[in-house]
């Protein structure tokens, strides 16, 4: 249907979503929102988000290949286990930045919860596994290479942030009340995107590491170019307004 200028509608509305035939075929910084009606889901797929989800899967890929095309051990469940926690937390990212109204907050919120659940299990059954396989006979040092000290790091960093996020959202209290709790959301998602860079920092440290240079054999540029993919499908969806920030016309 036109509208009185001539101009047809759904010409208009993709121009309001920084879709028009003047955009970037992935929009500008920040423009994936979620249209009123339309599938959370699809939030997994907006904007830049393609190209997050094929550095995720990609990297997850590289690992799990490399894992079961070789003798499989205790350990190996460490790698496989921290890049399946990676992969759905990168989920639960993706399906809540795109969301802007409160319905659709509360919605992407939700998810968020539950791709987090399943994420930090992962992650905690990970840390859990190599925890159990350096108690094991031999000598097995704790925390002397680049990758052990960026997991304790990223460990504690994101399971701190996970009972933050949940806090502030379903126990407000803890914080003086809601409007409390809000003040505190800018810093939550500030914080996340910077463990979301921490955790492909500690992936692309473990092709450095012994197991890795003797038994596996990842390239480390492989894991790099999928993780800074991931991150040049993430970072671009950032809504600087969620930060208090206005963003230039």
């Amino acid at each position: 249907m036109a509208s009185a200028t001539g101009i047809p509608e759904n010409v208009n509305s993709l121009a309001g979503h920084g879709a028009s035939e003047q955009e970037p075929l992935l929009g500008r910084r920040g423009d994936a929102s979620q249209v009123e009606g339309q599938s959370l889901w699809l939030n997994l797929w907006l904007g830049t988000a393609p190209l997050a989800q094929a550095g995720i899967w990609i990297l997850a890929g590289i690992i799990w290949g490399a894992i079961f095309t070789h003798e499989l051990a205790f350990v190996s469940a460490h790698p496989l286990l921290n890049s399946a926690g990676l992969l759905v937390v990168t989920q639960a990212a993706l399906v809540l930045q795109p969301t802007h109204t409160p319905s659709q907050k509360r919605a992407g919120t939700l998810a968020h919860f539950l791709f987090h659940i399943v994420g930090l299990s992962a992650l905690l059954s990970g840390l859990i596994i190599i925890e159990i396989n350096k108690q094991g006979p031999g000598y097995h040092p704790h925390f002397e290479s680049p990758h052990a000290i960026l997991g304790l790091i990223f460990y504690i960093a994101i399971f701190l942030q996970a009972i933050v996020g949940f806090t502030q959202y379903y126990t407000p209290s803890v914080y003086g009340g809601v409007d409390q709790a809000k003040k505190v959301w800018k810093y939550h998602r500030a914080s996340g995107y910077i463990i979301a860079v921490l955790g492909l920092a500690t992936v692309s440290a473990a092709t450095w590491t012994t197991y890795n240079l003797i038994f596996l054999h990842i390239e480390h540029w492989a894991v790099i170019v999928a993780s800074v993919l991931t991150l040049a499908g993430v970072l671009p969806r950032i809504k600087l307004e969620k930060f208090g920030i206005s963003r230039a016309s």
